[in-house]
């Protein structure tokens, strides 16, 4: 029996995962059955361990890589095909944290005023005001469906089919206007039509654009992605004193964890919040 794609089908139909997330689990999944000793449902604690830390591949493939282990055996636990977890208590091979890249404010103002000298700008303003507005993925950018738009807000379709609801700024608002009257009556379910099967713009269609658009604002190309938007978004909202639940909110991460990064990239600016804002930063005046 191949429990690989019983566990593949489960994710698929009761946790919603998209296709690209089943495509790596799998083959990751196949890689390990290859590699470990005994297989998978032969495979002890150490075997695990001792794979992960010999894989030649980049932290986060690792980090993928022991999360579809742990997946697999925690939905062979409850299937009761195995009576103990090997997974149980895997470490991750120790790693260096590598800090989000960001955009300045006034790079991010050059970068979405250089939209106007290309093709479809009113489209590409609308896409990048977005992103930086409202902090989302590439693949919920390119994906948006018509009822995503809620007028001031987006009602947004995110990892493991959870929605969120993500406000827009006024100028986003405007923007995303200007390019529906533009779109017009075009019968696509997508805000962002594309020529492609998709049905809608690509990934890689709006790196490009992207790529492009930073030579322009004369930005070095190779620090300008979707990604680093949103990482974008969510630093300045820090900076500005948001709080960090309810960008993680915005974000769609479903551990804080992830959104905690963010305060390593504003050291300085986060002592100063804490020095101004925290009920006993300034006790020590009171006894001088």
């Amino acid at each position: 029996m191949n429990y690989i794609d019983i566990f593949l089908e489960s994710l698929s139909a009761e946790r919603g995962r998209s296709q690209k997330t089943l495509d790596s689990y799998a083959s990751d999944l196949r890689h390990a059955d290859e590699n470990l000793p005994g297989g998978l449902l032969g495979a002890t604690g150490t075997d695990i361990q001792n794979y992960l830390s010999n894989l030649n591949e980049r932290p986060t493939s690792i980090a993928r890589h022991a999360s579809a282990l742990r997946g697999f055996y925690k939905f062979l636990m409850l299937e009761k095909i195995i009576s103990q977890n090997p997974a149980a208590n895997l470490e991750l091979p120790k790693r260096t944290q590598s800090l989000p890249k960001c955009l300045s404010l006034q790079e991010i103002e050059l970068l979405i005023s250089s939209a106007g000298d290309v093709h479809n700008a009113t489209r590409l303003r609308a896409m990048m005001e977005l992103v930086y507005a409202s902090g989302l993925r590439v693949s919920e950018l390119c994906e948006l469906p018509m009822t995503a738009n809620l007028g001031d807000k987006l009602l947004i379709h995110g990892k493991g089919a959870k929605e969120r609801i993500v406000p827009m700024h006024e100028r986003a608002q405007y923007a995303l206007r200007k390019w529906l009257e533009i779109r017009g009556d075009d019968k696509s379910k997508y805000i962002f039509p594309g020529p492609g099967k998709t049905g809608h713009i690509t990934r890689d269609g709006f790196f490009k654009i992207l790529k492009k658009c930073a030579v322009l604002a004369g930005i070095n190309p190779a620090r300008v992605s979707p990604h680093v938007l949103r990482h974008s978004f969510a630093s300045h909202l820090l900076a500005g004193g948001a709080n960090l639940r309810a960008i993680q909110t915005m974000l769609g991460h479903e551990d804080i964890s992830t959104t905690q990064i963010y305060t390593h990239v504003l050291p300085d600016k986060l002592r100063e919040t804490v020095v101004q804002h925290h009920p006993l930063a300034h006790m020590g005046d009171n006894n001088k």
